[in-house]
Parts: structure tokens; sequence; C-alpha cells
């Protein structure tokens, strides 16, 4: 693949999007991303005012009928993203798992292909879903350059938001204080590498938030998760990047369930009949670009 043509919307190009989406993780603002899973939570999160569109790879997956862990085909979730960006005028980044990759030759094919699709960010992780193995810092150190350099290649300043599992790992390290150093240690060693952004997944303590944040000097993303700190405690703190996972889909999966049982007892019709989402909102939506 050779430099790809850049222009996407006529508004603003691929790599205008890309430098966008950076400069929002280095404002005075929290970045806040309500991940979304299809092409109408995206118009959504845009028509709602938001700057950038994230994904989540759990809540794309679980939509589509499958479980995490790089389970839906690679070809599938293309496809799928690239209906995404096609669809919005925003940046676009997509949570990429570990890459969906058994070599570094599939892992910089599969980075041309999501650029391709006009993604200008990506999550990726430091456990290898086709072996369950938790890579050394070395290994994914190399996988960070190698995107960071395909990227580069095609002239599109891709935003690597490198996540480590180390919180995860309840048995690899033997106390808190040595997982807080171990987070640290790979921080530190995958900005070097090239990455743009930090995700130690699990992190929800407010001195470790602080520590890391002092000593990566990365901007930081924080999940949602019970036992964070409230989001103005997180803005306080300095937190680049606040993200929701799967959980935007748990929340609609709640409602709809809910609603399901009520149906079942014969109730719950005034959810139906007074539901401000009409069809003319949805349609508005969708037809905004059309």
């Amino acid at each position: 693949m050779s430099q790809i043509d850049l222009q996407t919307d006529g508004k603003m190009t691929q790599k205008e999007k890309a430098d966008q989406f950076r400069q929002l993780h280095h404002g005075d603002k929290m970045l806040i991303l309500p991940n979304i899973w299809d092409t109408l939570g995206a118009l959504l999160i845009e028509s709602l005012g938001y700057p950038a569109i994230a994904t989540a790879s759990a809540a794309v997956a679980y939509a589509n009928g499958y479980n995490d862990r790089e389970k839906i085909p690679f070809e599938d979730l293309l496809i799928l993203l690239k209906k995404i960006t096609q669809s919005v005028h925003l940046p676009v980044t997509a949570d990429i798992e570990s890459g969906y990759a058994k070599t570094d030759e599939q892992l910089q094919q599969n980075i041309k292909l999501l650029i391709d699709a006009g993604i200008v960010g990506i999550n990726i992780e430091d456990t290898d879903h086709n072996t369950s193995i938790f890579l050394s810092p070395e290994t994914q150190c190399n996988r960070i350059r190698l995107i960071r350099k395909t990227a580069d290649e095609l002239g599109v300043p891709l935003f690597i938001n490198a996540r480590t599992d180390v919180f995860l790992n309840e048995k690899t390290f033997a106390s808190d204080d040595i997982k807080l150093n171990e987070v640290i240690k790979r921080g530190l060693a995958y900005k070097d590498a090239g990455a743009d952004g930090f995700f130690p997944i699990m992190l929800k303590q407010e001195k470790d938030i602080k520590a890391v944040i002092a000593r990566v000097k990365l901007p930081l993303n924080i999940i949602t998760m019970p036992g964070i700190p409230h989001l103005k405690t997180l803005s306080d703190l300095g937190v680049a990047r606040v993200s929701l996972g799967p959980s935007l889909l748990k929340i609609s999966i709640k409602a709809m369930k809910e609603l399901g049982l009520q149906l079942k007892g014969l109730e719950g019709l005034s959810s139906i009949t007074e539901n401000e989402i009409t069809s003319d909102f949805l349609k508005k939506l969708v037809t905004k670009n059309q």
C-alpha cells in the first residue's frame, strides 16, 4: 500500500483529524469518550457535541454475537470501522485489542488497513490474545515502534494509546507496590517506543493515578469502573482521558431487559409511548450525511 489519499469528508483530512485527536489529550479539558459499537451510536455521540468517537472492543464483539479477545473476525471489524468513519466528521479511534496479529508482518498490514479505513487512533494491549501471554515490555515496545513506523510512512500521525494489563495479572506480581512499579516501568518504555497515551487498565487508586501521571508524563487514560475517583477528581488530578469501555452497551441492554420484563407482566407501555427518542429523531441522525 502506497501513501493513501488523506482527504476524507471534504472538511478535514485524515492527518488533520489525527492531529486534532492528539490535541484533545493535551487541552485544559479532560477528554471523555463514551465508547460505541456501531454507526448509530457514533452519530448520536457526534450529535451530542463530543469531539471524538471511540469504539470498545468488548461492546463491538458482544453487539455482533462474539466474545471479546479478538473473537470477531478482523475483516468484519474493518467493515464496521469504515462505516463509522464514513458516517461522522469527527476523529475516530478504535480499540484493536492486541492487534489481531500473530506476526509483525500481520500487525503492520492490519495497521495499514485500519488507517485505510479512516482510523486516526488505536488502543493496543500488551497481552497476546492468540496465546494469552502477557508480553514483555521489550516485545511490546517493538510492536509499538512498528506501528509508529507504519503510520508515519502513510503520513498519518496515528494516536497510539498503549494499554498495559499489569493489574489484570494478579499472580505475576507479589504486591500492589510491585504492580505500580511495573506499570510505571512499562509506561516509560512505551513512551520511548512511540506511544502517545498510556492506559493502565484497572488503575483506580488516587495515589497510584497521581504517581503514574507524575512519573510517566504521558496523557493518562482511565476507564470507568467501580472504585475510581469522581470524574471531577480525575480531571483535577490531571487525567487526560476517560473512556467507558462496554459500559454504554451495558446500560442500553439493561434498559431493554427491564422493559422486556415489564411487558411480560403487561406493564411498561408508557416507556414506549412517551419515549423522547422518536423515529424522526433517529431518521435525522442517519440522514444528516445523505
